[in-house]
């Protein structure tokens, strides 16, 4: 889930040690796998493996599952799936704009999935385009936060490097970087190689604008972003939601 909001980017890390665990695993495996069949198996030649790749194991995926995964997508080892990716668009409750990426071997079980889950949960599908506009593919990084790393830092290495960057967000215990997608590489290499960690590094849809949601507001949005991201053949959901602080902090004591 990607609401761009500090709750939700908390939320979305801490669900990988919940009971979602092994369906979060099984999309991490479905990137390396894709990612290696798209630029081939070596991570070294291949920058959005390698960022699959660490991302997997930051997320405590077994090491074996991932070498697997790099064997089917490059041909090493049969067993390899022909995904294709497909984007569906609407609108959630409260006129929340939604994205939905699908990385999929069966199309029609994947639009009968994203479907039912919009229907059931308030929102609706939308055409194509009419809800894509609101959105930009951004290069993200995640830098979690330590001694002496905090934006200046992030800007300091960043523009050392002669790069530029968007926005550097403080997301709580961790930093957002947000580039151009082009530039998401060099921005990862550059903090790698002043020697800040990062948990992620991908590109992702952010949103232009935001729906400031309250407390019933973000029940139900949460609830079918739960209900997509249910589905195995729902990679990511993005949508242009924010839940205010203290918003988020009703929902974490319920």
């Amino acid at each position: 889930m990607s609401g761009h909001s500090k709750w939700a980017t908390t939320k979305h890390k801490k669900a990988v040690i919940d009971a979602k665990r092994g369906k979060l695993f099984a999309k991490m495996i479905k990137n390396i796998e894709v990612a290696a069949k798209t630029g081939g198996p070596d991570p070294s030649g291949n920058p959005t493996l390698y960022d699959a790749i660490q991302k997997a194991k930051k997320s405590s995926v077994p090491i074996d599952n991932i070498n697997r995964a790099v064997k089917r997508g490059g041909g090493l080892e049969a067993g390899g799936a022909d995904y294709s990716t497909i984007m569906y668009e609407g609108y959630g409750p409260n006129g929340v704009a939604v994205l939905i990426e699908c990385l999929t071997d069966n199309r029609n079980r994947a639009a009968s999935d994203v479907r039912v889950a919009m229907t059931r949960n308030g929102g609706s599908m939308a055409d194509p385009g009419s809800v894509s506009y609101l959105f930009s593919r951004k290069g993200q990084v995640i830098v979690p936060k330590a001694d002496g790393v905090d934006e200046d830092k992030v800007l300091e290495v960043v523009l050392e490097a002669g790069l530029d960057v968007e926005e550097v967000n403080d997301l709580g215990d961790t930093l957002e970087v947000l580039s151009e997608a082009s530039d998401l590489v060099a921005v990862r290499s550059a903090l790698v190689d002043a020697g800040l960690d990062y948990d992620s590094a991908e590109a992702n849809f952010v949103p232009s604008m935001q729906v400031e949601l309250d407390i019933d507001g973000a029940r139900k949005i949460l609830k079918l972003i739960d209900a997509l991201e249910d589905s195995d053949d729902v990679q990511n959901v993005f949508a242009n939601f924010d839940i205010p602080d203290e918003v988020g902090a009703q929902l974490d004591a319920e």
